[in-house]
């Protein structure tokens, strides 16, 4: 019997924006991420990744970027004797829905508190109230626990960071207030996930959400042609915030991120909007200069 091994799996976190909503590519009826072992037939590990998501989903892949490595002992540890290594990417797509067998949810429906777009979620009341009470039940801990709930969650003076994703999934899950940290169903705090996706999908949203302030990779997930507006419309929902329309214009004119193309499209209930590109050549130019998008609050 061989003891101390560790299985290599790959997962994908494959996101979207469509309709205003951001979404992640599923499988399972949307209780786990397209992911399969890495084998000794895959010529990379991005490769072994591609060929999972084909089989899974038939969904094309563009863009990928490694996102982080998993290999926590008391997360997903299912192999007796061993130890699963989850080794994920986060990915920009655009959803496909005839295509293969992907089930396409929205991420707010696993995270229910971090979308802020129509003010404060009510879910936040039974958080804090939840958490105050796992703070509460030891005394030793009680106050480094509230301000850590505080921090995270935006109570401490300094306002919601939204850059705090997996942070407050990883302070619901150490409070036993997520069904994957052992809960029961009826206590669970937005919906599940197979063993440590939900973390995984949460560490995505994180990555996402910072590097959309420097890196113009949101363009990864619009078509070729579109209106301001309906870029603004995607940074927010992948912010899970509102942008001040005239701050956001400006800076991206600033930024001399797109450029018009002639043409127009109508907008609901208004006139007809410019249609923009994106530059390519401003991956090159802002390859070591960044790109800043604004998520300043109205």
């Amino acid at each position: 019997m061989t003891i101390g091994f560790a299985h290599a799996e790959l997962i994908a976190v494959l996101v979207a924006v469509t309709g205003d909503e951001p979404r992640v590519m599923t499988i399972r009826s949307g209780n786990a991420l397209p992911s399969g072992p890495f084998e000794m037939g895959h010529r990379t590990l991005q490769s072994g990744l591609r060929e999972w998501v084909q089989e899974q989903t038939e969904h094309p892949v563009g863009y990928l970027e490694q996102l982080y490595t998993f290999a926590d002992r008391d997360r997903n540890n299912d192999i007796p004797g061993g130890r699963t290594i989850s080794i994920s990417y986060l990915g920009l797509v655009n959803e496909q829905s005839g295509a293969g067998r992907p089930g396409w949810h929205g991420w707010y429906e696993y995270f229910p508190w971090e979308d802020h777009r129509q003010g404060r979620p009510v879910v936040l009341d039974e958080i804090m109230a939840r958490l105050r009470s796992w703070a509460d039940a030891d005394p030793a801990r009680r106050d480094h626990r509230h301000r850590r709930a505080d921090f995270t969650f935006g109570l401490d003076g300094g306002g919601w960071n939204e850059d705090l994703a997996l942070q407050r999934y990883e302070l619901l899950y150490e409070a036993g207030l997520v069904s994957e940290a052992g809960c029961g169903a009826e206590a669970n705090l937005g919906r599940a996930m197979f063993a440590d996706h939900r973390r995984i999908l949460a560490t995505g949203i994180a990555r996402l959400r910072a590097k959309i302030k420097y890196r113009p990779v949101v363009f990864e997930l619009m078509p070729e042609c579109f209106t301001l507006l309906r870029l603004q419309r995607t940074i927010e929902a992948l912010a899970g915030l509102t942008l001040h329309k005239q701050n956001f214009r400006r800076l991206i004119e600033q930024q001399d991120l797109v450029e018009e193309t002639g043409g127009t499209e109508s907008e609901t209930g208004g006139r007809p909007a410019k249609l923009f590109r994106f530059r390519h050549t401003v991956l090159e130019e802002r390859a070591l200069a960044g790109t800043k998008l604004p998520l300043a609050r109205n």
